[in-house]
């Protein structure tokens, strides 16, 4: 075990102008040149950023160095709840990199790109094959994009059948973070629904709550918490009845690929994180995809163009559909992500339907074998069959003086990436693990073991945890001022 005294020292990792030494150089001219020699234009130049001295193979190290201190889910285990942070199959970027999709223009006329829009074509019928709900868009650009996207579908259809009464709301706290802000974007007014002592929201106050004004219920199933909602088809039965109708945030779908369809259990609208829970892991900066799919009744509404087919005199021909009256319009420029659709639908076609529903399957008891072996360790506010994330609180280590943000920390040291923490709100010192299903059961069992681990240390050598981590070239920096005031240049002297 790490202590104070073995605990080395950090190696900070010198800026490329500190480690400058005069005389060192990546090349060398011949004395005599057949060119006239010449000095580097002065605009190229900046007096308080002089061009470092050194080699070659200084400068090689110097950057590879900087690229082994991060995390990537190719290098690390990345537990990090909600965001399904699972390996990425290098055929989806070979396929997604293929020349005829890489030089291709989203303007060019149809007929000489109807290899990418077929592709757009059979992704859009298999989401909507998934999700239950038939009628699919790949416009929005990632998972918040989408949820704007299908409240924006569920208010045209409101006033459509000139309901303009209805501009409130329900979204229950265990729903994904963004739903208010999202109905706060379209007009609406919104209503919080708390969750019972099961997980579930609350169905006693749904019911008060439900009334003429509502247009809508945003719920997440699996909810924040990594748990199904008990009563679903009595959340949207009595919705529906009420005249609202359901949204469903596809953040968690990794938890039920091909065992429930949202549209089957009464959900009206469905976006899906198609970067993540079909291939591309979240974050990282990178381009997302949020597919929205809907029922019959709202697919007027969609944004248009649809990738569409019909019959030609040679076969099916595919083709942009912008003959859309009722449609809310474009909400983006071109027709989606293009490249994340094609890792998408690669990764459906190479998995197939047993393969689809076997991943959900495999991440449910990867879930549930962390939420069984660490349950002894820190308290579980929830203590039911999970979904694809176990939920846990830190509050015994927090009456040691240890938090929860102290644990993600140590495990830094450790070699693993934090969870999420303190999401969702709802849970005092939260700890979301979601463990994916293409994490081995040698893995499971070394992250369970570490957990336990920094268990013993919050009681026996809390300071350790606490000054954690003690591995890195920054150990603690102030997260609110590097949110607030960037620094991302070198400044000399700085």
């Amino acid at each position: 075990m790490l202590t104070h005294e073995t605990i080395s020292e950090k190696i900070i990792e010198p800026l490329l102008f500190e480690m400058s030494t005069p005389g060192h150089n990546a090349g060398r001219l011949p004395a005599y040149l057949d060119v006239p020699a010449a000095d580097l234009p002065q605009e190229l130049q900046r007096a308080d950023l002089p061009l470092p001295d050194m080699s070659e193979v200084q400068v090689v190290r110097h950057f590879t160095r900087l690229s082994q201190l991060n995390f990537s889910v190719d290098t690390h285990f990345y537990p990090l709840g909600s965001c399904t942070m699972k390996y990425n199959p290098k055929v989806n970027d070979w396929a997604a990199a293929l020349t005829g999709f890489t030089h291709i223009h989203p303007y060019q006329p149809e007929a000489t790109a109807q290899g990418a829009l077929e592709m757009l074509y059979q992704l859009q019928y298999i989401l909507g094959e998934i999700a239950g709900l038939p009628h699919v868009t790949l416009q929005p650009s990632a998972g918040a994009h989408g949820e704007l996207t299908g409240l924006l579908v569920i208010m045209g259809y409101h006033r459509s059948r000139g309901d303009s009464k209805r501009t409130r709301v329900l979204v229950p706290d265990s729903a994904h973070g963004t739903n208010p802000a999202t109905a706060a974007m379209c007009g609406c007014t919104v209503t919080h629904i708390p969750t019972d002592s099961r997980g579930n929201l609350d169905y006693d106050i749904l019911q008060r709550e439900m009334d003429d004004t509502v247009a809508a219920i945003m719920l997440t199933n699996p909810n924040t918490l990594g748990l199904f909602e008990e009563r679903i088809l009595e959340v949207t039965t009595l919705v529906h009845e009420r005249g609202g109708l359901v949204y469903c945030d596809g953040a968690n779908m990794n938890a039920v690929l091909g065992i429930a369809r949202p549209g089957d259990l009464g959900c009206d609208v469905l976006h899906y994180n198609l970067h993540k829970t079909f291939t591309v892991p979240h974050g990282g900066g990178g381009p997302g995809a949020g597919g929205t799919a809907v029922r019959d009744t709202l697919a007027p509404f969609l944004p248009a163009p649809l990738v569409a087919r019909r019959d030609g005199p040679h076969g099916p021909e595919y083709y942009l559909d912008y003959d859309r009256p009722q449609s809310i319009g474009r909400v983006r420029a071109f027709y989606g992500n293009f490249g994340n659709a094609v890792r998408g639908y690669s990764y459906l076609r190479s998995m197939g339907a047993p393969g689809v529903r076997e991943v959900s399957e495999n991440a449910v008891l990867n879930a549930n074998y962390i939420r069984v072996n660490l349950a002894d360790a820190f308290d579980l506010p929830y203590d039911r069959v999970c979904k694809h994330e176990a939920v846990f609180s830190g509050r015994r280590q927090a009456r040691l003086g240890v938090r929860t943000l102290d644990i993600a920390k140590r495990l830094i040291d450790y070699g693993i990436h934090p969870p999420t923490v303190y999401f969702p709100l709802i849970v005092e010192e939260a700890l979301m693990i979601e463990p994916t299903e293409t994490e081995t059961l040698e893995t499971l069992d070394h992250f369970v073991a570490t957990m336990k681990r920094i268990a013993r240390e919050a009681e026996e050598t809390p300071e350790l945890v606490k000054e954690a981590p003690h591995t890195t070239p920054i150990s603690r920096p102030d997260d609110v001022a590097a949110a607030r005031k960037p620094v991302v240049r070198w400044q000399a002297g700085g």
